[in-house]
């Protein structure tokens, strides 16, 4: 795209922003719906010096560059926007939400931060209706084994897309993650004395919707998964 000055005056700092190295990727990575957090350190760093600059820039896109409160950054498409939008199935916003229900817990500051896919399944079994959780991965799960196996490897799956997300970033070859603060996309908008984690609890077992802006930018590689090529996948964290 060429932009003279009559179609978008580019002041210094902007023309800085674009022109510093870390821009081509870290658009993309922005437009395929990933969010960056401190963990990221580069990238957050380079954000919070041209956050003002670069929320002009994707502007003209329709599309807002958000800091959240807890300090990680995503871009927020408008409706009008030619960037590509794509829902999360209700199988990942479950598994968003408890996430971030276990950022909030004590086990995260005893586990530095570390948990594994076991206890992302124990945690889910403990807070979600089990049937209601297999008929997330199977309409006609009557609660079989196979309906199990099926479920840990649909969690694995949506761990890989939130790992893409920058949700969670995976520890070594593995079954382990450590849980970034970005999960707070999937969080109660707690107000007044209420505990952010009981408030959490309530929304995971009621059912409420929780991603606030549930559109999230993406490319097709990313949430276009057919439920075949999820059976395909090679399992664990590191794809």
């Amino acid at each position: 795209m060429s932009l003279t000055n009559t179609e978008f005056p580019m002041g210094l700092r902007l023309a800085q922003a674009i022109a510093n190295p870390l821009f081509p990727k870290l658009d993309t990575a922005l437009r395929s719906g990933r969010h960056i957090s401190a963990d990221d350190l580069d990238n957050h760093s380079y954000l919070l010096e041209f956050h003002s600059e670069l929320d002009v820039f994707y502007a003209r896109y329709a599309a807002e560059l958000i800091k959240a409160p807890e300090g990680f950054f995503y871009l927020r498409p408008r409706p009008s926007s030619d960037i590509a939008t794509s829902v999360l199935s209700e199988l990942d916003m479950l598994v968003g939400k408890v996430l971030c229900y276990l950022y909030l817990s004590p086990d995260r500051l005893a586990n530095e931060g570390i948990f594994n896919l076991a206890d992302l399944q124990e945690e889910i079994l403990t807070l979600a209706d089990e049937q209601q959780l297999l008929r997330m991965v199977h309409q006609r799960s009557g609660g079989s084994d196979l309906d199990k196996r099926r479920l840990l490897e649909r969690l694995r799956t949506t761990l890989r897309r939130l790992k893409r997300l920058g949700m969670v970033t995976a520890l070594g070859t593995g079954d382990r993650f450590r849980i970034n603060e970005s999960v707070f996309r999937f969080g109660a908008d707690v107000r007044g004395d209420e505990d952010p984690r009981e408030v959490q609890l309530r929304m995971i077992r009621e059912g409420e919707a929780i991603l606030h802006d549930d559109e999230l930018p993406t490319s097709e590689h990313l949430l276009d998964e057919t439920d075949d090529e999820m059976e395909e996948e090679q399992l664990g964290l590191d794809v």
